[in-house]
Parts: C-alpha cells; sequence; structure tokens
C-alpha cells in the first residue's frame, strides 16, 4: 500500500483499538508551542503549525530502507509523507495535503532555515543536504537542529532564541551555509532526470522543433517559476500559474504562437491523457495557436518498462528516445 492507503488503515485501527492515533507532543512540543513560536516568527498559518509538528515526529521513518537504519520520521519527510500526516493523522481526511502546497506550508519556513531541504539516497542509505535530484520520490524535508532547538526550549527561553535566530544577519548566514552544504551534496548525485531534460531541449528540440524557443525549464525545487522565468514567459505572452500541470520544457514558436512542451520521464510523469487536456486549456487561456506534446525516455529499456504496464501516453502525441535520437514516433491510437 502507498502512504495514503497506510495512514488511513492505521488511523481506522488506533479507532477500533482505542488507542491514541498521535501523541499529543513530541519531545514536549505540543501543537499550541509550534503556534507560538512561529507566531513569534511572523510565518503561522494553520498548515504551517501541523507541517512543523508533522516534521517533529519521532517515529520510524516512513522511507522503509531508513526506517531499518534507524531514522526517524522527523529526520526526512517527503511532502507527501508530510501532507498524509497532516491531512489523515492530524486531521481524519480522506486525503493528505495538496502537493502544490508546499509553496504556501513548507516555502516560507525553508526561506528562513526553519525547514532543511534533504535527500534520501537509497544507495548508501543516508539523508544528505539538499534535492540534488528535481522532482525525485527520494526529495524531502527536516526541520533545522537549531529551530528544533528553540522549539524544545523551555517557556521564557525560547522567545530570547526566536529573537536572535530571525535577526537578518543571523538569518543570512544560515541561508548561506544550507546553500553551501546542498551544493556539495548535488555534487555527490548524479540527475538522470537532469541530463534527460538538456538532451530533451539542447538535441530533440534542436533537431525536431526548429524556430522554437525554451521559454521555460522546471528543474529545480525551489520556485516553480522563478522571476527571470516569469519575464521570459511574459515575453511569450504566456502565465503559468500555480495549479496549471508544469511541464519539464515548454517551447514557443514565435513565428506561428504555437506552444510545445516536453515530459522527460526517468520515473514518471508521461504526457497522459490528463495532462495533455490540461495543457490545451493551459494554451487555450494564454491563447496560443495550439500546443503539441513529447515524452522523452533516456532509454528504449525504460520506455517498454513505464508502457508495458501503463499504455498511458496521450493520442496524437511523440516519442523521442535519447539513446536513438534519430527517431521521432508519433503515437497513434
Amino acid at each position: 500500500m502507498g502512504v495514503v492507503d497506510d495512514a488511513i488503515a492505521r488511523r481506522k485501527k488506533c479507532i477500533a483499538d482505542g488507542n491514541e492515533i498521535l501523541p499529543g507532543d513530541y519531545n514536549g512540543v505540543t501543537i499550541e508551542k509550534i503556534k507560538n513560536v512561529l507566531t513569534k516568527i511572523d510565518r503561522c498559518t494553520q498548515n504551517m503549525i501541523e507541517g512543523v509538528f508533522a516534521l517533529m515526529s519521532t517515529e520510524p521513518n516512513w522511507f522503509n530502507k531508513a526506517a531499518k537504519n534507524g531514522y526517524q520520521f522527523r529526520d526526512g519527510a517527503t511532502t507527501a509523507h508530510i501532507g498524509t500526516h497532516v491531512g489523515i493523522l492530524q486531521r481524519g481526511n480522506r486525503d493528505k495535503l495538496d502537493r502544490e502546497g508546499r509553496d504556501y506550508w513548507l516555502k516560507p519556513l525553508w526561506e528562513i532555515g526553519a525547514i532543511e531541504k534533504v535527500y534520501f539516497n537509497s544507495k548508501d542509505s543516508l539523508f544528505i543536504s539538499g534535492h540534488p535530484k528535481a522532482k525525485s520520490p527520494n526529495s524531502a524535508y527536516r526541520l533545522s537542529d537549531e529551530f528544533i532547538s528553540i522549539l524544545e526550549a523551555k517557556d521564557g527561553l525560547w522567545q530570547e532564541m526566536a529573537e536572535s535566530w530571525i535577526q537578518e544577519d543571523v538569518l543570512r548566514e544560515r541561508l548561506k551555509l544550507q546553500a553551501e552544504q546542498a551544493e556539495e551534496a548535488k555534487k555527490s548525485v548524479e540527475s538522470a532526470h537532469t541530463v534527460l531534460i538538456k538532451a530533451s531541449h539542447q538535441v530533440y528540440a534542436k533537431r525536431f522543433l526548429r524556430g522554437y524557443e525554451v521559454v521555460y525549464i522546471d528543474d529545480g525545487d525551489g520556485d516553480r517559476v522563478t522571476e527571470d522565468q516569469k519575464v521570459i514567459l511574459s515575453k511569450a505572452g504566456l502565465l503559468l500559474k500555480l495549479g496549471d500541470a508544469m511541464p519539464d520544457v515548454l517551447l514557443w514558436n514565435p513565428d506561428t504562437d504555437h506552444l510545445w512542451v516536453i515530459e522527460a520521464v526517468t520515473s514518471d510523469g508521461e504526457v497522459d491523457n490528463h495532462k495533455k487536456v490540461s495543457l490545451i486549456e493551459f494554451a487555450e487561456r494564454n491563447k496560443k495557436a495550439g500546443v503539441g506534446f513529447t515524452t522523452t525516455y533516456p532509454t528504449w529499456k525504460k520506455a517498454a518498462e513505464r508502457q508495458s504496464q501503463l499504455k498511458n501516453l496521450a493520442d496524437d502525441t511523440y516519442m523521442w528516445i535519447q539513446e536513438d535520437p534519430s527517431r521521432n514516433l508519433h503515437i497513434k491510437q
């Protein structure tokens, strides 16, 4: 079962057995204490409060290999893990918090260093700093040790610690250190997805999409649309919203005002019917002449592995294989 099904089953069992679903605190840190601290640093919403409570959890980690190595939930949890902890275990809903909502309930806290980005390197069964692989299911988050110390400090002391922690010069130094650690970690993990994205626009688009210009590349875990990207998109007459299906590569032909979407697949994310419809709606909303689609894979083996089971490539789209770059395959159903 997935994390959502596991959480639902766990909640039902606890209720049936008359047991508490979650403890009232983690190492003495309650929801109320978290609310007070977040209010003090001016980063307080209900989603943030409950997200931080989830990241204080001392239960076994939800990555199975990490749990076997003694890691706790607080050592690294994905957006899905946190959203499930909040939505299902804390609130009793039937589903987790929306993943795209991370820009509202995680980003404001990683911007000030309260939350750190980490990555579960399954090969070594270790958590390392940063998100070296974009969109990886192993990308996770944890609270910084300094922020945990504030949360766990006694009343009368934590207020002083929080006041010092949020000072601008201290904040700059903290973020600088975190960025340096993440950059070092990135060097140790090769991103196959990043390599494929580059090949998709530097090799595939150059050969098969002449006249098109790259206006957006989604190859990171920070802002979904950076300020620089907004400027480029604006010149193409485009506005990407938070709810839009973010393509790995978005191209625009200034002569025809036509768009092209490329999805680079190393684990998942093909141009399926849902994504095709969503991006057609995006093109229409932005008054474009039309939009085409390509799913790219690194190898025939990966394509066969995915499509032999899913068969989810949308009709009238294209498929390109990086190891066989001369062919552009038209998908017809």
